[in-house]
């Protein structure tokens, strides 16, 4: 499954350093606005430690980790809606990316530009958010303008989205996102083809500084405060630190490193774990002596559509599927000691696969 994030923020909120850390990869992190021009995607391991358990069982030839695309997106600013800065062209990155992690300056540096006065992650959250809802407003009022016309000549469909629309914009001019329109699935079906911005679910990151890697300060609390309705994760994380550990490449060094800060692991673990959870997913694995590989599917998949990610064809020719749980196959070391225990569940289409599953398909095309 191709899945992105896109990381959002005004210019110099530390986006590019959090991107960096991230992919360990050195991109430019300059101190003035608009040093992020072009969109820079990293693919990032999502870290598991189940994927590490297995192999030590199997010794296999290779360990295959699932993955997320991260996407630095160049700083918005106000006005970014009407091409304000470099506005709409970094808009139509977030629009291809599947959620966003919003990151968020709370920490006072006077040595870091900030055009804006005072440093108020309130205030910022609420820039960002309000030029993703004008966009998004433009984009529904260029479909309704097209659907009324049909809606107009008696078409009882249209009649329908036109209705669902006018939803969409009534909340958008209130100031609201799109995701908190509360329609059907089927509804929402109006609005797939404009791809939303408001529509992606958000994380945001509280940018602080070291002394408060353990506590949240005002700004930190002020934020938390702010998206409380929202229903969203914040996560407090020093981007600066962050993009030193990931430079250490030395294990032991790395460890003594965090454990310096007080720290179990890199933040940057908890930020890809809570951005591939933000889109509703999980993880199940196959395990063999060529590999033992995670797979990325959506909660609530049945089988067939799991073994679809492999390859189409295990999905159209779906006979069952092979499940051993980890903890089983933790105790009993191997796929035949699990299946002479009883541990080896044979499941049909029907079966919804679970987080940590570890799965063989029988398919036949």
């Amino acid at each position: 499954m191709g899945l992105k994030c896109g990381i959002v923020g005004l210019p110099n909120v530390g986006k590019s350093t959090l991107f960096s850390a991230l992919t360990n990869i050195q991109n430019v992190a300059a101190n003035y606005e608009f040093a992020t021009i072009d969109p820079n995607i990293g693919i990032v391991d999502v870290p598991d430690e189940r994927l590490q358990i297995l192999a030590e069982i199997v010794n296999p030839q290779r360990i295959v980790p699932t993955t997320v695309d991260f996407v630095d997106i160049a700083g918005l600013v106000k006005g970014a809606s009407k091409g304000e800065g470099r506005g709409n062209g970094f808009l139509t990155n977030i629009r291809e990316v599947d959620a966003t992690i919003h990151v968020v300056r709370c920490f006072d540096d006077p040595n870091v530009v900030r055009s804006i006065g005072a440093v108020n992650p309130v205030s910022d959250k609420e820039v960002i958010e309000m030029e993703l809802q004008l966009k998004d407003l433009d984009s529904v009022e260029k479909k309704i303008a097209k659907v009324e016309r049909a809606a107009k000549s008696g078409d009882t469909k249209m009649k329908e989205e036109l209705n669902i629309l006018l939803e969409y914009k009534n909340a958008l001019n209130q100031g609201k996102n799109a995701r908190s329109v509360n329609v059907s699935d089927e509804e929402k079906k109006a609005v797939a083809d404009l791809f939303l911005l408001t529509m992606k679910p958000m994380l945001y990151v509280a940018n602080v500084d070291e002394k408060y890697l353990h506590e949240d300060n005002h700004h930190v609390k002020a934020l938390r405060e702010a998206v409380a309705g929202e229903n969203a994760e914040v996560l407090r994380i020093c981007a600066a630190l962050e993009a030193q550990i990931a430079e250490i490449t030395d294990k032991e060094e790395k460890q003594m490193f965090l454990e310096e800060y007080g720290l179990k692991e890199a933040g940057l673990n908890q930020l890809i774990r809570s951005a591939y959870a933000l889109l509703n997913l999980i993880t199940y694995f196959t395990a063999g002596v060529t590999e033992v590989r995670a797979w990325t599917i959506k909660k609530g998949w049945k089988a067939p559509q799991a073994a679809g990610v492999i390859h189409s064809d295990f999905e159209r020719g779906f006979i069952k599927a092979e499940v051993i749980k980890l903890p089983d196959y933790i105790k009993y070391k191997t796929e035949s000691a699990c299946r002479e225990a009883g541990r080896l569940a044979i499941e049909g289409k029907e079966y919804v696969v679970q987080d940590g599953d570890i799965m063989h398909f029988r398919f036949n095309v």
